[in-house]
């Protein structure tokens, strides 16, 4: 699904929220205004959205149902959001790996950061990498050793 969009520079503001909530989505940049993500129910709703967001901005936008011209193209984009994802979940891991060794009240903090970032991840996670197991354990140990998750 191809969401291809312009929206006025100034004010600025609402140019911002949109690219945020792009990002949240875990899109692929394909150009400049044009975004993709797998065409589910989910994801058509939440960019029909957006397109009616742009509208009330004074934008414009169309979404477009599509296949790649060649799976080339298709695994090419699949990489992007990947790579996009397994830099996030490397993140995650390395900051529970950090956690391990902090205080019981800063380890239990991280832990409950951490849990809500996998899942803001795992909502954006079309093409789960390698690196989602390793944070997902990661943050399991992270609870176990955590005095205040085990009491639960």
């Amino acid at each position: 699904m191809l969401l291809a969009y312009r929206i006025p520079r100034q004010p600025s503001t609402p140019r911002i929220s949109i690219w945020r909530k792009l990002d949240r989505l875990g899109v692929a940049r394909l150009g400049d205004g044009l975004v993709a993500l797998p065409a589910d129910a989910r994801t058509r709703e939440q960019i029909d959205w957006i397109a009616e967001e742009i509208g009330e901005m004074g934008g414009s936008s169309t979404v477009w149902l599509a296949a790649a011209g060649s799976a080339a193209q298709e695994k090419d984009i699949a990489a992007e959001m990947r790579q996009a994802r397994a830099a996030e979940y490397r993140a995650v891991l390395q900051q529970a790996e950090t956690a391990a060794g902090a205080r019981p009240g800063e380890r239990s903090r991280t832990l409950k950061r951490l849990q809500a970032e996998l899942r803001r991840i795992g909502r954006r996670d079309y093409f789960p990498p390698a690196e989602r197991e390793a944070a997902q354990r990661a943050v399991r140990a992270l609870a176990e050793d955590s005095p205040s998750e085990v009491a639960r």
